[in-house]
Protein backbone atom coordinates (compact mmCIF):
# COMPACT_ATOMS: atom_id res chain seq x y z
CA UNK A 1 0.00 0.00 0.00
CA UNK A 2 1.81 3.31 -1.55
CA UNK A 3 -0.97 5.86 -1.47
CA UNK A 4 -0.43 6.41 -4.99
CA UNK A 5 -3.60 8.01 -6.46
CA UNK A 6 -5.09 5.59 -9.40
CA UNK A 7 -7.17 7.07 -12.32
CA UNK A 8 -10.22 7.39 -11.77
CA UNK A 9 -12.21 3.83 -13.21
CA UNK A 10 -14.92 4.77 -15.43
CA UNK A 11 -17.39 2.14 -17.01
CA UNK A 12 -16.80 -0.48 -19.78
CA UNK A 13 -18.58 0.84 -23.05
CA UNK A 14 -21.39 -1.80 -22.82
CA UNK A 15 -22.54 -0.11 -18.96
CA UNK A 16 -25.32 1.90 -20.54
CA UNK A 17 -26.54 -1.18 -22.59
CA UNK A 18 -26.44 -2.76 -19.75
CA UNK A 19 -27.54 -0.27 -17.16
CA UNK A 20 -31.14 0.55 -19.43
CA UNK A 21 -31.76 -3.51 -19.38
CA UNK A 22 -31.48 -3.51 -15.59
CA UNK A 23 -33.41 -0.28 -15.35
CA UNK A 24 -36.31 -1.97 -17.25
CA UNK A 25 -36.31 -4.89 -14.95
CA UNK A 26 -36.24 -2.77 -12.31
CA UNK A 27 -39.21 -1.07 -13.60
CA UNK A 28 -40.95 -4.40 -14.01
CA UNK A 29 -40.24 -5.77 -10.53
CA UNK A 30 -41.36 -2.74 -9.34
CA UNK A 31 -44.93 -2.69 -11.01
CA UNK A 32 -44.91 -6.66 -9.81
CA UNK A 33 -44.16 -6.40 -6.30
CA UNK A 34 -43.70 -2.32 -5.35
CA UNK A 35 -40.10 -3.08 -4.48
CA UNK A 36 -41.04 -3.05 -0.82
CA UNK A 37 -43.63 0.66 -0.68
CA UNK A 38 -45.46 0.99 1.90
CA UNK A 39 -49.31 1.50 1.88
CA UNK A 40 -49.66 4.88 1.40
CA UNK A 41 -46.70 6.37 -0.43
CA UNK A 42 -47.17 9.08 -2.87
CA UNK A 43 -46.72 7.31 -5.84
CA UNK A 44 -44.12 9.42 -7.22
CA UNK A 45 -41.92 6.44 -7.39
CA UNK A 46 -44.16 6.21 -11.25
CA UNK A 47 -42.55 9.25 -12.30
CA UNK A 48 -38.72 8.32 -12.38
CA UNK A 49 -36.60 5.16 -12.42
CA UNK A 50 -36.19 3.48 -9.32
CA UNK A 51 -32.55 3.76 -7.78
CA UNK A 52 -30.90 0.23 -6.84
CA UNK A 53 -28.14 0.02 -4.54
CA UNK A 54 -26.67 -2.55 -2.37
CA UNK A 55 -25.57 -2.94 1.17
CA UNK A 56 -23.58 -5.74 2.52
CA UNK A 57 -22.59 -7.11 5.97
CA UNK A 58 -20.97 -10.00 7.39
CA UNK A 59 -23.74 -12.10 9.61
CA UNK A 60 -23.94 -15.22 11.62
CA UNK A 61 -20.04 -15.62 10.90
CA UNK A 62 -17.47 -16.60 14.03
CA UNK A 63 -15.65 -13.27 13.93
CA UNK A 64 -17.23 -9.82 13.30
CA UNK A 65 -20.71 -9.69 12.36
CA UNK A 66 -22.70 -6.40 11.11
CA UNK A 67 -26.57 -7.44 10.82
CA UNK A 68 -27.95 -4.03 11.81
CA UNK A 69 -26.58 -2.08 8.40
CA UNK A 70 -28.23 -4.08 5.80
CA UNK A 71 -31.44 -4.18 8.27
CA UNK A 72 -30.84 0.03 8.80
CA UNK A 73 -30.57 0.65 5.07
CA UNK A 74 -34.19 -1.52 4.55
CA UNK A 75 -35.73 0.61 7.43
CA UNK A 76 -34.40 3.50 5.73
CA UNK A 77 -35.62 2.53 1.97
CA UNK A 78 -39.08 2.02 3.70
CA UNK A 79 -38.63 5.35 5.10
CA UNK A 80 -37.99 7.32 2.23
CA UNK A 81 -40.76 5.47 0.11
CA UNK A 82 -42.91 6.02 2.28
CA UNK A 83 -42.48 9.84 1.38
CA UNK A 84 -42.31 9.27 -2.43
CA UNK A 85 -38.83 8.24 -2.66
CA UNK A 86 -35.41 10.75 -3.65
CA UNK A 87 -36.80 13.44 -5.60
CA UNK A 88 -39.74 10.88 -7.52
CA UNK A 89 -36.96 7.94 -7.31
CA UNK A 90 -38.26 5.10 -5.84
CA UNK A 91 -35.15 3.24 -3.41
CA UNK A 92 -34.72 -0.22 -4.07
CA UNK A 93 -32.01 -2.05 -1.42
CA UNK A 94 -29.95 -5.35 -2.36
CA UNK A 95 -28.71 -6.81 0.38
CA UNK A 96 -26.08 -9.75 0.92
CA UNK A 97 -24.56 -11.62 3.57
CA UNK A 98 -20.49 -11.32 3.42
CA UNK A 99 -20.05 -14.19 6.12
CA UNK A 100 -16.35 -12.26 6.29
CA UNK A 101 -14.62 -13.97 3.60
CA UNK A 102 -12.94 -12.94 0.71
CA UNK A 103 -14.67 -14.87 -2.01
CA UNK A 104 -18.29 -13.96 -0.76
CA UNK A 105 -17.25 -10.39 -0.35
CA UNK A 106 -16.03 -10.39 -4.21
CA UNK A 107 -19.36 -12.34 -4.64
CA UNK A 108 -21.59 -9.57 -2.94
CA UNK A 109 -19.95 -7.12 -5.05
CA UNK A 110 -20.35 -8.66 -9.04
CA UNK A 111 -23.74 -9.23 -7.22
CA UNK A 112 -24.72 -5.40 -7.28
CA UNK A 113 -23.13 -5.24 -10.90
CA UNK A 114 -25.31 -7.87 -11.97
CA UNK A 115 -28.76 -6.24 -10.38
CA UNK A 116 -28.08 -2.82 -11.62
CA UNK A 117 -26.83 -1.39 -8.40
CA UNK A 118 -25.60 2.41 -8.67
CA UNK A 119 -23.74 2.25 -5.35
CA UNK A 120 -22.72 0.42 -2.98
CA UNK A 121 -23.63 2.01 0.27
CA UNK A 122 -23.28 1.57 4.03
CA UNK A 123 -21.76 -1.75 4.42
CA UNK A 124 -18.57 -3.71 6.02
CA UNK A 125 -16.22 -5.71 5.02
CA UNK A 126 -12.70 -6.50 5.72
CA UNK A 127 -11.82 -7.48 2.30
CA UNK A 128 -11.39 -4.29 0.25
CA UNK A 129 -9.23 -6.16 -2.33
CA UNK A 130 -12.02 -8.66 -3.15
CA UNK A 131 -14.41 -6.44 -3.61
CA UNK A 132 -13.58 -2.99 -4.96
CA UNK A 133 -12.53 -4.90 -8.09
CA UNK A 134 -15.77 -5.71 -9.61
CA UNK A 135 -16.90 -2.52 -8.51
CA UNK A 136 -13.92 -0.43 -10.27
CA UNK A 137 -14.85 -2.40 -12.97
CA UNK A 138 -17.85 -1.08 -13.85
CA UNK A 139 -17.57 2.30 -12.27
CA UNK A 140 -20.00 1.52 -8.96
CA UNK A 141 -19.11 4.20 -5.86
CA UNK A 142 -18.47 2.80 -2.79
CA UNK A 143 -20.32 5.17 -0.46
CA UNK A 144 -19.58 5.28 3.13
CA UNK A 145 -18.38 1.81 3.95
CA UNK A 146 -17.63 0.86 7.50
CA UNK A 147 -13.71 1.68 7.18
CA UNK A 148 -12.57 -1.70 8.10
CA UNK A 149 -10.56 -2.11 5.03
CA UNK A 150 -7.38 -0.10 3.53
CA UNK A 151 -9.33 0.21 0.13
CA UNK A 152 -11.79 1.65 1.62
CA UNK A 153 -8.95 4.81 1.67
CA UNK A 154 -6.92 4.35 -1.36
CA UNK A 155 -9.76 3.68 -4.54
CA UNK A 156 -11.06 6.84 -6.44
CA UNK A 157 -14.53 5.09 -6.82
CA UNK A 158 -14.50 5.29 -2.41
CA UNK A 159 -15.98 7.71 -0.65
CA UNK A 160 -15.66 7.43 3.02
CA UNK A 161 -17.67 9.32 5.44
CA UNK A 162 -15.27 8.33 8.68
CA UNK A 163 -11.70 7.87 9.54
CA UNK A 164 -11.70 3.92 9.71
CA UNK A 165 -9.67 2.08 12.42
CA UNK A 166 -7.15 4.97 11.51
CA UNK A 167 -8.66 7.75 12.94
CA UNK A 168 -9.95 5.70 15.70
CA UNK A 169 -6.87 4.16 16.49
CA UNK A 170 -5.02 7.17 16.56
CA UNK A 171 -7.80 9.07 18.63
CA UNK A 172 -7.58 6.51 21.13
CA UNK A 173 -3.90 6.89 21.62
CA UNK A 174 -4.46 10.37 22.30
CA UNK A 175 -7.04 9.74 24.67
CA UNK A 176 -5.44 7.64 26.46
CA UNK A 177 -1.94 9.53 26.75
CA UNK A 178 -4.19 11.69 28.89
CA UNK A 179 -3.98 9.23 31.57
CA UNK A 180 -2.12 6.35 31.20
CA UNK A 181 1.68 6.20 31.31
CA UNK A 182 1.90 2.44 29.75
CA UNK A 183 -0.16 1.02 27.40
CA UNK A 184 -1.40 -2.79 25.90
CA UNK A 185 -2.49 -3.01 22.88
CA UNK A 186 -4.66 -6.08 22.59
CA UNK A 187 -5.32 -6.88 19.11
CA UNK A 188 -6.62 -9.77 15.97
CA UNK A 189 -3.23 -11.45 14.94
CA UNK A 190 -4.50 -11.16 11.60
CA UNK A 191 -3.00 -8.26 8.46
CA UNK A 192 -5.72 -5.81 9.36
CA UNK A 193 -4.49 -6.04 13.26
CA UNK A 194 -0.83 -5.47 12.19
CA UNK A 195 -1.55 -1.72 11.56
CA UNK A 196 -2.85 -1.29 14.84
CA UNK A 197 0.38 -0.54 16.71
CA UNK A 198 1.43 2.00 14.50
CA UNK A 199 -1.45 3.94 14.41
CA UNK A 200 -2.54 3.64 18.34
CA UNK A 201 1.51 5.14 18.61
CA UNK A 202 1.15 7.70 17.13
CA UNK A 203 -1.75 8.97 19.07
CA UNK A 204 0.17 8.14 22.39
CA UNK A 205 3.55 10.14 20.70
CA UNK A 206 1.54 13.03 20.36
CA UNK A 207 0.68 12.95 24.06
CA UNK A 208 4.77 12.69 24.58
CA UNK A 209 4.01 8.66 25.84
CA UNK A 210 6.26 5.25 25.01
CA UNK A 211 4.87 2.78 22.65
CA UNK A 212 2.57 0.38 24.17
CA UNK A 213 2.94 -3.20 24.09
CA UNK A 214 1.80 -5.67 21.08
CA UNK A 215 -0.36 -8.11 22.46
CA UNK A 216 -1.56 -9.97 19.76
CA UNK A 217 -4.62 -12.06 19.84
CA UNK A 218 -7.38 -14.99 18.33
CA UNK A 219 -9.71 -12.85 16.37
CA UNK A 220 -12.53 -15.52 16.79
CA UNK A 221 -11.37 -16.73 20.26
CA UNK A 222 -13.63 -17.48 23.39
CA UNK A 223 -10.92 -17.72 25.98
CA UNK A 224 -8.14 -14.86 26.43
CA UNK A 225 -6.99 -15.33 29.71
CA UNK A 226 -3.28 -15.55 28.22
CA UNK A 227 -3.68 -12.76 26.41
CA UNK A 228 -4.80 -10.93 29.85
CA UNK A 229 -2.03 -12.19 31.33
CA UNK A 230 0.81 -10.53 28.74
CA UNK A 231 -1.29 -6.87 28.82
CA UNK A 232 -0.69 -6.65 32.48
CA UNK A 233 2.75 -8.18 32.68
CA UNK A 234 3.02 -5.69 29.21
CA UNK A 235 1.79 -2.38 31.51
CA UNK A 236 3.82 -3.91 34.81
CA UNK A 237 0.60 -4.13 36.95
CA UNK A 238 2.89 -3.70 40.00
CA UNK A 239 1.53 -0.19 42.13
CA UNK A 240 5.31 -0.73 43.58
CA UNK A 241 6.74 0.36 39.92
CA UNK A 242 4.01 1.61 37.64
CA UNK A 243 1.34 2.83 40.24
CA UNK A 244 -2.37 1.70 39.76
CA UNK A 245 -5.37 3.96 37.74
CA UNK A 246 -8.32 4.39 38.85
CA UNK A 247 -11.41 5.73 36.67
CA UNK A 248 -10.67 8.93 36.37
CA UNK A 249 -7.32 8.97 38.41
CA UNK A 250 -3.99 9.78 37.99
CA UNK A 251 -1.24 10.47 34.74
CA UNK A 252 0.96 7.58 35.80
CA UNK A 253 -1.69 4.77 35.31
CA UNK A 254 -1.55 1.38 33.43
CA UNK A 255 -3.92 0.81 30.97
CA UNK A 256 -4.87 -1.68 28.85
CA UNK A 257 -6.96 -1.32 25.39
CA UNK A 258 -8.49 -4.02 23.38
CA UNK A 259 -9.73 -3.54 19.90
CA UNK A 260 -11.01 -7.60 18.68
CA UNK A 261 -14.26 -6.71 17.38
CA UNK A 262 -17.14 -8.62 18.42
CA UNK A 263 -14.73 -10.93 20.90
CA UNK A 264 -13.89 -8.09 22.69
CA UNK A 265 -16.44 -9.00 25.00
CA UNK A 266 -14.81 -12.68 25.92
CA UNK A 267 -11.43 -10.65 26.22
CA UNK A 268 -13.21 -8.35 29.14
CA UNK A 269 -14.50 -11.44 30.51
CA UNK A 270 -11.37 -12.81 31.05
CA UNK A 271 -9.81 -9.88 32.17
CA UNK A 272 -12.61 -9.69 35.03
CA UNK A 273 -11.59 -13.01 36.17
CA UNK A 274 -8.20 -12.47 36.34
CA UNK A 275 -8.13 -8.82 37.33
CA UNK A 276 -8.85 -9.72 40.75
CA UNK A 277 -5.39 -11.03 41.22
CA UNK A 278 -4.23 -8.23 40.09
CA UNK A 279 -3.82 -3.96 40.83
CA UNK A 280 -6.18 -2.21 39.29
CA UNK A 281 -5.24 -1.46 35.60
CA UNK A 282 -7.60 0.93 33.48
CA UNK A 283 -9.13 -0.50 30.37
CA UNK A 284 -10.27 1.27 26.90
CA UNK A 285 -11.04 0.31 23.27
CA UNK A 286 -12.54 1.53 20.50
CA UNK A 287 -16.45 1.86 19.46
CA UNK A 288 -17.57 -1.05 17.33
CA UNK A 289 -15.60 -3.02 19.93
CA UNK A 290 -17.32 -1.87 22.48
CA UNK A 291 -20.80 -0.35 22.63
CA UNK A 292 -23.58 0.41 25.48
CA UNK A 293 -25.15 -3.40 24.44
CA UNK A 294 -21.67 -4.62 25.79
CA UNK A 295 -21.36 -2.42 29.11
CA UNK A 296 -24.56 -3.78 30.03
CA UNK A 297 -23.93 -7.65 29.64
CA UNK A 298 -20.81 -7.12 31.52
CA UNK A 299 -22.39 -5.83 34.54
CA UNK A 300 -22.60 -1.83 33.87
CA UNK A 301 -21.24 0.20 37.02
CA UNK A 302 -20.32 -2.38 38.64
CA UNK A 303 -18.64 -4.57 35.35
CA UNK A 304 -14.92 -4.67 34.31
CA UNK A 305 -15.50 -1.38 31.48
CA UNK A 306 -17.16 1.39 33.84
CA UNK A 307 -14.50 4.09 33.79
CA UNK A 308 -13.41 2.68 30.43
CA UNK A 309 -11.95 5.40 28.18
CA UNK A 310 -13.47 4.75 24.58
CA UNK A 311 -12.75 6.50 21.30
CA UNK A 312 -15.55 6.69 18.51
CA UNK A 313 -16.53 8.24 15.45
CA UNK A 314 -20.02 9.71 16.23
CA UNK A 315 -21.74 11.42 19.03
CA UNK A 316 -22.45 9.58 21.61
CA UNK A 317 -25.69 7.64 21.17
CA UNK A 318 -27.85 9.50 23.79
CA UNK A 319 -26.95 12.57 21.47
CA UNK A 320 -30.28 14.53 20.12
CA UNK A 321 -28.75 14.31 16.61
CA UNK A 322 -29.40 10.89 16.48
CA UNK A 323 -33.22 12.00 17.01
CA UNK A 324 -34.25 11.27 13.46
CA UNK A 325 -32.32 7.98 12.98
CA UNK A 326 -34.23 7.04 15.99
CA UNK A 327 -37.64 7.69 14.71
CA UNK A 328 -36.70 5.81 11.09
CA UNK A 329 -35.76 3.08 13.47
CA UNK A 330 -38.92 3.26 15.70
CA UNK A 331 -41.70 3.83 12.43
CA UNK A 332 -39.84 1.57 9.85
CA UNK A 333 -37.68 -1.01 11.38
CA UNK A 334 -40.81 -3.21 12.31
CA UNK A 335 -39.14 -4.16 16.02
CA UNK A 336 -36.31 -5.46 13.86
CA UNK A 337 -33.91 -6.50 16.90
CA UNK A 338 -31.09 -6.28 14.72
CA UNK A 339 -30.91 -2.79 14.59
CA UNK A 340 -29.09 -0.75 17.76
CA UNK A 341 -29.73 2.92 17.27
CA UNK A 342 -26.19 3.18 19.56
CA UNK A 343 -23.97 0.46 17.13
CA UNK A 344 -21.46 2.24 14.86
CA UNK A 345 -22.23 0.15 11.87
CA UNK A 346 -26.26 1.53 11.91
CA UNK A 347 -24.82 4.96 12.48
CA UNK A 348 -22.41 4.86 9.49
CA UNK A 349 -25.11 3.21 7.19
CA UNK A 350 -27.77 6.06 8.25
CA UNK A 351 -25.27 8.36 7.53
CA UNK A 352 -24.23 6.53 4.38
CA UNK A 353 -28.03 6.84 3.16
CA UNK A 354 -27.56 10.52 4.22
CA UNK A 355 -24.77 11.25 1.43
CA UNK A 356 -26.67 9.27 -1.18
CA UNK A 357 -29.71 11.29 -0.63
CA UNK A 358 -27.82 14.56 -0.84
CA UNK A 359 -26.28 13.24 -3.82
CA UNK A 360 -29.68 12.14 -5.66
CA UNK A 361 -31.01 15.77 -4.73
CA UNK A 362 -27.99 17.65 -5.90
CA UNK A 363 -27.97 15.54 -9.32
CA UNK A 364 -31.94 16.44 -9.40
CA UNK A 365 -31.25 20.21 -9.48
CA UNK A 366 -28.77 19.87 -11.99
CA UNK A 367 -31.90 18.48 -13.88
CA UNK A 368 -30.41 14.92 -14.43
CA UNK A 369 -32.66 11.96 -13.93
CA UNK A 370 -31.13 9.45 -15.09
CA UNK A 371 -29.13 8.21 -11.81
CA UNK A 372 -26.49 5.81 -13.22
CA UNK A 373 -22.81 5.06 -11.24
CA UNK A 374 -21.26 7.88 -13.75
CA UNK A 375 -23.78 10.38 -12.50
CA UNK A 376 -22.69 9.50 -8.71
CA UNK A 377 -19.38 9.29 -9.17
CA UNK A 378 -19.62 12.80 -10.88
CA UNK A 379 -21.69 14.38 -8.52
CA UNK A 380 -19.29 13.15 -5.45
CA UNK A 381 -16.57 14.01 -7.25
CA UNK A 382 -17.26 17.79 -7.92
CA UNK A 383 -18.91 18.10 -4.76
CA UNK A 384 -21.31 20.73 -6.13
CA UNK A 385 -22.72 21.47 -1.84
CA UNK A 386 -21.08 19.44 0.78
CA UNK A 387 -23.31 16.90 2.61
CA UNK A 388 -24.78 17.87 5.84
CA UNK A 389 -25.21 15.11 8.07
CA UNK A 390 -27.12 17.03 11.00
CA UNK A 391 -23.90 17.30 13.16
CA UNK A 392 -23.27 13.72 13.18
CA UNK A 393 -19.82 14.62 11.10
CA UNK A 394 -18.86 17.51 9.74
CA UNK A 395 -19.99 18.35 6.38
CA UNK A 396 -18.89 15.93 3.83
CA UNK A 397 -17.45 16.77 0.44
CA UNK A 398 -14.75 13.75 -1.75
CA UNK A 399 -13.24 16.70 -3.94
CA UNK A 400 -9.18 17.06 -4.57
CA UNK A 401 -8.97 19.34 -2.08
CA UNK A 402 -10.88 17.47 0.48
CA UNK A 403 -8.54 14.43 0.60
CA UNK A 404 -6.77 14.54 3.93
CA UNK A 405 -2.46 14.23 3.32
CA UNK A 406 -2.45 11.12 5.41
CA UNK A 407 0.00 8.40 4.13
CA UNK A 408 -1.55 5.02 3.15
CA UNK A 409 -5.17 6.72 3.39
CA UNK A 410 -5.31 9.27 1.03
CA UNK A 411 -9.10 8.92 0.97
CA UNK A 412 -9.65 10.23 4.59
CA UNK A 413 -11.70 13.17 4.06
CA UNK A 414 -13.01 12.98 7.83
CA UNK A 415 -10.52 12.94 10.35
CA UNK A 416 -12.20 13.49 13.33
CA UNK A 417 -13.57 11.36 16.67
CA UNK A 418 -15.06 11.46 19.66
CA UNK A 419 -14.26 10.58 23.37
CA UNK A 420 -16.75 8.75 25.09
CA UNK A 421 -16.30 7.05 28.84
CA UNK A 422 -18.29 4.65 30.80
CA UNK A 423 -19.65 6.62 33.69
CA UNK A 424 -22.42 4.82 35.44
CA UNK A 425 -22.79 1.99 33.52
CA UNK A 426 -23.65 4.77 30.39
CA UNK A 427 -21.31 5.27 27.64
CA UNK A 428 -21.45 9.28 27.37
CA UNK A 429 -19.36 11.97 25.96
CA UNK A 430 -16.09 12.51 27.56
CA UNK A 431 -15.55 16.34 25.88
CA UNK A 432 -18.27 18.20 23.88
CA UNK A 433 -17.07 18.34 20.11
CA UNK A 434 -15.16 16.31 17.82
CA UNK A 435 -11.21 15.87 18.06
CA UNK A 436 -9.52 16.27 15.08
CA UNK A 437 -6.77 13.80 14.84
CA UNK A 438 -5.44 14.51 10.98
CA UNK A 439 -2.23 15.85 12.09
CA UNK A 440 -1.36 12.67 14.42
CA UNK A 441 -2.60 10.34 11.34
CA UNK A 442 0.10 12.57 9.00
CA UNK A 443 2.93 12.28 11.23
CA UNK A 444 2.40 8.91 12.01
CA UNK A 445 5.07 6.45 11.77
CA UNK A 446 4.80 3.38 10.00
CA UNK A 447 8.15 2.03 11.51
CA UNK A 448 6.38 1.01 15.07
Amino acid sequence: MTGRRRPSPRPSSHAPAVGAAVACTAVIASLLSGCGSLPGASGDSGEKDPVTVMTWAPEGTKATNMPGMPAMAQAYARWVNSRGGIRGHHLRVLTCNERNDSVSAAQCAQRAVDRGAVAVVGSYSQFGRSFMSPLEVKGVPFIGGYGASDEEFESPLSYPVNGGQASLLAGNGRQLARDCRRVALVRPDTIGGDQMPSLLNSGLENGSRGRAKDIKAPEDGTDYSSAVNRALDGVGADPAVYGTSKAGGKADGSCVTASLGDHTDAFFDSFRRLQEDSPKVRVASVLGSVGQALVNRTGGRSGPLEGAEITGWYPAAGDSRWAPMRKVINDFAFNDNRIDPADQGAQTTWIAYTVLRSMIEQLDDRGVEDITPHALQTALDRGDRAVDTGGLTPKLRWREDDMLAVQDFPRIVNGTVTYQVVRDGELVSAQHGFVNVTKTLERRRTDN
